[in-house]
């Protein structure tokens, strides 16, 4: 007789504001303790030391925001999920707020399995629209782009050309200018810092906000969870 598997729920959630400041690692100690706080029947890991199923999506730099953060988390048994969203928002603090919850489907990959790609917002300091422009329109055309990256005390050149699905600069800003960016996940990955590197060496990276991340269905981008409608949002960010 097969053993039917933990029913597990997947979370979005936005961070922004002063919390930008915490730590991927703290953040899931917070988020620990609201689940604990609202008696969610969170399954645990066996062994000597047990610990709770949760995982999370792709790490965020500290100081970068974010629209589209995600944690998935096995339970002991299933739960409703209407209210779960508001109920998590009023558990955690200020600037991280719970938009859409929904249950899996069993067997259903993973985050880290699933994520292709990410769009973020991301701020050039002190540069004009038409340098910036023109330093995106040359990583695009470019074939390659090689990149030194140190791992383990070792220095190794990467082509990055590959990560770079899209730049479009959206326009100025007060310290700049904004560009909204496309960067892939999967073999060759690319961060926003990084990213800031290859377009010139003249350039300073300002504020970061993640807007989405993505995955693919039947050749299909969509995202991993659907954030909730502008009227519910409204209303987990009143909560919080």
């Amino acid at each position: 007789m097969s053993i039917e598997p933990n029913p597990k729920i997947r979370v979005r959630f936005l961070k922004a504001g002063k919390i930008r400041f915490v730590s991927h690692r703290d953040v899931a100690r917070i988020v620990e303790r609201a689940l604990r706080k609202v008696r969610l029947p969170v399954a645990c890991s066996e062994g000597f030391s047990p610990r709770p199923k949760i995982s999370f999506g792709l790490a965020l730099s500290v100081s970068h925001e974010s629209d589209a953060e995600y944690f998935d988390v096995s339970l002991t048994k299933a739960v409703d999920v209407e209210s779960l969203a508001l109920q998590l928002t009023e558990a955690l603090p200020d600037g991280l707020t719970v938009t859409a919850v929904q249950m899996l489907e069993p067997g259903s990959d993973s985050l880290q399995e699933t994520i292709t790609s990410c769009t973020w917002r991301i701020e050039v300091l002190d540069q004009t629209v038409e340098s910036v422009q023109k330093a995106a329109n040359d990583v695009l055309s470019s074939s390659e782009l090689l990149l030194q990256r140190v791992r383990k005390g070792k220095t190794s050149e990467v082509d990055v050309r590959p990560a770079i699905l899209e730049i479009a600069v959206e326009g100025p800003t007060t310290d700049g200018v904004q560009l909204v960016v496309d960067l892939s996940t999967e073999t060759i990955s690319l961060r926003p810092d990084e990213l800031i590197v290859v377009l010139g060496e003249d350039f300073r990276l300002g504020r970061v906000h993640r807007t989405h991340q993505w995955m693919t269905v039947d050749g299909a981008r969509c995202e991993p969870v659907k954030p909730a409608s502008s009227s519910t949002r409204r209303e987990l960010s009143n909560a919080s």
